[in-house]
């Protein structure tokens, strides 16, 4: 079991979002250093799905709370499956899923304190949330798949219609804008969703490949759903090239993941 876990100290290193949050909401995104894990997955791996020792993402995962969470409920953990479900993390806990990948979906929100919402990341594009009241934050995970089919969308709408103009988001490490190569079927599903799209591809050396930019589709998204640009933070984080600080499927193949998380606390 988890608790049983003996956990000497690491030297995790993690980003905190620079972002005007209010000072009850607090926020990490973890990179691959200062963990317990072996290569491919060196060495803070926190996803139990890509075929790492079980009990090194363990050990991962106590660290992450024992050193950067302190005080915090052990996060919720999804099954991500690159779709548009959202989840209340209160709803998980009452149903006893509380660490159980049973769960499928790829946001998660909250209002109550000490409840984070985490995802899992390794060039897909994390997304985290919140309100100017600092009463509720929520946490997306933003593959392509799912930025297309509305996920950003849908995690908005989990909070009240008032705030939505003034919500503060950040965006996370992903695959930067001269990494992410698809395919034109990709370019035009996105485009015709909106012809605004079109600005966030350009033509790849590859003939018939483009290269996105998913920080630039997630922003057209957001302010599509009315949120003020100028309270959309972050994206500076390239997952692809530098290796030494992220885990990256497209470059690597077998890797670990990442996470982001977000929660509300109970002091500023």
């Amino acid at each position: 079991m988890l608790n049983n876990l003996k956990i000497p100290n690491t030297s995790m290193q993690f980003i905190e979002p620079n972002w005007p949050a209010p000072s009850v909401v607090k926020a990490i995104s973890t990179t691959r250093e200062g963990g317990f894990s072996s290569a491919p997955y060196q060495s803070l791996n926190l996803g139990d799905h890509v075929g790492d020792d079980i009990e090194n993402v363990q050990r991962n995962r106590l660290a992450l709370q024992t050193q950067c969470m302190i005080g915090v409920e052990p996060p919720v953990w999804l099954r991500q499956v690159h779709g548009t479900q959202v989840h209340h993390v209160d709803a998980i806990i009452a149903a006893g899923d509380k660490m159980s990948t049973s769960v499928e979906g790829d946001a998660l929100y909250t209002t109550a304190l000490n409840r984070p919402c985490s995802i899992m990341t390794a060039d897909c594009l994390p997304v985290l949330f919140c309100n100017q009241q600092g009463t509720q934050v929520a946490a997306a995970h933003a593959g392509w798949r799912g930025l297309l089919d509305g996920i950003l969308e849908a995690t908005v709408a989990t909070f009240e219609v008032g705030d939505i103009e003034s919500l503060l988001v950040w965006l996370g490490p992903a695959i930067g804008p001269t990494a992410f190569e698809v395919g034109e079927e990709v370019r035009q599903q996105f485009c015709q969703h909106s012809s605004s799209a079109e600005s966030a591809f350009s033509a790849s050396r590859n003939a018939g490949k483009w290269l996105a930019d998913i920080n630039q589709l997630a922003k057209l998204r957001l302010c599509a759903s009315g949120i003020s640009e100028q309270n959309i933070y972050g994206g500076q984080y390239c997952t692809y090239s530098a290796p030494e600080t992220f885990f990256s499927y497209r470059r690597e193949g077998t890797t670990g993941r990442m996470a982001s998380v977000i929660w509300l606390s109970e002091s500023t």
